[in-house]
């Protein structure tokens, strides 16, 4: 970043800091701080998004990679909250009003373990409380994005969805050529002898890489069934189409991988039409306004969304060790 950007970012905090005194101060005295900036954990802010008189539908996003960890909310407001997200799903399904769900999906996937936390909570509603759920894709819902769709009753995709990259993956670095370059010695001490697998500083034995493949066939095999069962195909179709590519929306309905191609507004057409409901209110769940949330919001109004700054620190907060993904990265 040059220092033109980083001096417009400290005039912006300063600013910011000085606004939010006087707003502050003028407020404290009528009203309840807390309950500006709170709401009841077991709902969410419903934002309309058609109006209706009979039945209702909530509308589910789902943005950004699917991993548990906590979203910046300095600058970036809008990054996915895993345990949010699954909180939403689980008041959609209590709510005795709601009669289905619509996930809009927006992902290139994530964590294995997130992803099937997910998929599987998508499984207990369908199951418990026989709540059809129904997936619009957007631009990205590939790997992950596609796991969590299988168990789905519909899968709309837009034409243009990149979807697929039906696999998993583990990546690491090995930089052992340019620490030797450099002079740099790397002390290990470690319990056994595969403590450090995938170290950053050594080259990969072939045994390791062998256990790690393991590894990634087994998680592999279990986002197969996933399909096998979610979307009726058979295994061998599955693993056929399955090498990790992406497909189109188009591509993957010629494949059996979605059923309908359409937009949102399509999707909540066709749920209207096959529950009955014509006359449904559609509704979304938005995040709860919390603090933290409205400081990142007020940041945006100054500085901008400048997408730069926000992927650079969410890069240096997040310092993940390798680990297996259904992911799908360009």
């Amino acid at each position: 970043m040059n220092k033109k950007r980083w001096l417009a970012l400290l005039i912006a905090v300063v600013l910011f800091v000085v606004s939010i005194g006087f707003q502050v101060a003028t407020s404290i005295a009528s009203a309840n701080f807390e309950q500006i900036f709170t709401f009841p954990e077991n709902k969410f802010p419903e934002e309309l998004v058609e109006k209706g008189t009979k039945g209702k539908i909530v509308v589910l996003h789902l943005d950004g990679v699917i991993q548990d960890t906590a979203p910046s909310t300095l600058l970036n407001t809008t990054s996915y909250n895993h345990k949010q997200f699954l909180k939403m799903l689980d008041v959609a399904a209590r709510d005795s009003s709601v009669d289905g769900i619509i996930l809009r999906i927006n992902t290139p996937g994530g964590g294995v373990v997130e992803s099937a936390e997910v998929h599987d909570k998508i499984v207990d509603i369908q199951q418990e409380y026989k709540k059809p759920i129904y997936v619009s894709m957007g631009n990205t819902a590939a790997s992950g994005g596609y796991y969590i769709s299988a168990p789905a009753d519909k899968i709309v995709a837009h034409p243009a969805t990149l979807t697929g990259s039906i696999g998993v993956i583990m990546e690491g670095y090995n930089l052992s050529e340019l620490t030797d370059k450099l002079g740099i010695e790397v002390n290990t001490i470690k319990s056994g002898e595969h403590k450090d697998i995938m170290s950053t500083f050594r080259e990969m034995t072939d045994e390791e890489r062998q256990i790690l493949q393991t590894m990634i066939d087994d998680m592999y095999g279990d986002f197969v069934q996933v399909i096998v069962e979610g979307r009726g195909l058979s295994e061998e179709k599955v693993r056929e189409l399955g090498d990790g590519r992406v497909y189109t929306g188009s591509q993957a309905k010629e494949n059996g991988l979605v059923d309908e191609l359409g937009s949102l507004d399509d999707t909540i057409d066709l749920m209207k039409n096959d529950l009955k409901l014509k006359n449904a209110q559609v509704v979304k769940y938005n995040s709860p306004l919390g603090f933290e949330k409205f400081f990142g919001m007020s940041m945006q109004s100054f500085i901008g969304k400048d997408e730069e700054l926000i992927n650079m620190l969410d890069i240096i907060r997040e310092s993940n060790a390798p680990r297996a993904m259904y992911l799908y990265s360009n």
